[in-house]
């Protein structure tokens, strides 16, 4: 059997994802991955977190992917100064995560593994306003264009056409090429990774479809797609009002919903699905998952977060 080997890049050290990991690697679940899962990150941080959570784990430093040992948790070291287990956000921590990513974007590129799963990262104090988010960030350190986001659930996922980025601005993104590209990168992706031809719903971008003003973003942009799309042999639906679209009997026909911002379709799949989804970005040459939560600092240090995305993710890698 072709065991899978699975980079975890820590990303923001002030986090819950050391917790839920832990949580993780102490479920019977974890015992039955046969993946080897190595972090990369600061060995005495994540020491001290476990300790403060009352976890109790062998640690094992190692250097390079071939030093992997069973019975531990494996971590490639990245130093990382600090004062308490858990502290509050700021800048301190930026140069430290970006050295853990590129240690990882190395990693990939030598195709030693495909897989890698990131925490959650501030988009204030790591990001800087440079980048949307971490699936741009991402992309542009891979070279990689025009990056997707999926919300992957497996019995509906759904794709933001604009991330996250200001409600003024979105309707100036909604662009009929953006919307092909979209698709076609996850109609690949379903078909390439599922082994399944995805059915796309796309949700219009204006209450009920509709607008007053002389044109709208339906007519001028989302249609012309569709029909582009379809006429191609591509399973695509809509536009469909997104007021109404995600009751029970019409999200059962589609297992991907497109809309035309972040919250139109991540407040319906996050009230269905709670954490039992994983954001995945498309469009690199490699599979990088990072779980559907961010840093919640508000409950750092309580064990009290829930882990159910990781352990969601960790089962969607080794099924595939």
């Amino acid at each position: 059997m072709n065991i899978k080997t699975i980079l975890i890049v820590l990303g923001e050290p002030n986090s819950t994802f050391s917790e839920v990991l832990l949580k993780y690697f102490s479920s019977k679940f974890s015992k039955n991955n046969k993946s080897r899962i190595i972090l990369i990150g600061s060995k005495k941080l994540f020491f001290k977190q476990m300790r403060k959570l009352k976890y109790n784990f062998d640690i094992k430093e190692i250097n390079t992917i071939n030093e992997y040992s069973i019975n531990f948790i494996n971590i490639i070291n990245i130093d990382y100064k600090f004062k308490n287990a858990f502290s509050k956000i700021t800048n301190n921590s930026s140069d430290y995560i970006k050295k853990c990513f590129d240690l990882s974007f190395k990693i990939l590129k030598e195709k030693k593994t495909q897989f890698l799963i990131n925490g959650p990262v501030s988009k204030k104090h790591f990001l800087k306003k440079k980048f949307p988010g971490i699936t741009e960030y991402v992309a542009s350190k891979t070279n990689s264009r025009e990056p997707v986001m999926l919300i992957y659930n497996k019995e509906l996922s759904v794709s933001p056409l604009t991330t996250h980025i200001p409600i003024k601005r979105v309707f100036k993104n909604v662009k009929k090429k953006r919307i092909i590209n979209n698709i076609i990168k996850i109609n690949n992706f379903y078909k390439l990774t599922l082994k399944k031809k995805p059915h796309v719903a796309v949700l219009g971008l204006n209450p009920h479809c509709e607008t007053i003003s002389k044109t709208s973003e339906e007519k001028k942009e989302i249609i012309p797609a569709i029909n582009y799309l379809t006429n191609k042999g591509f399973k695509v639906s809509g536009p469909f009002s997104a007021d109404t679209f995600f009751l029970e009997k019409n999200i059962k026909k589609f297992d991907v919903v497109l809309g035309m911002y972040h919250d139109q379709v991540l407040t319906p799949a996050k009230t269905l699905y709670n954490f039992e989804a994983i954001n995945i970005t498309l469009g690199l040459p490699f599979l990088k998952i990072t779980p559907d939560h961010g840093p919640n600092y508000q409950m750092l240090g309580k064990n009290r977060s829930d882990p159910s995305s990781i352990f969601y993710a960790f089962n969607f890698v080794n099924k595939i």
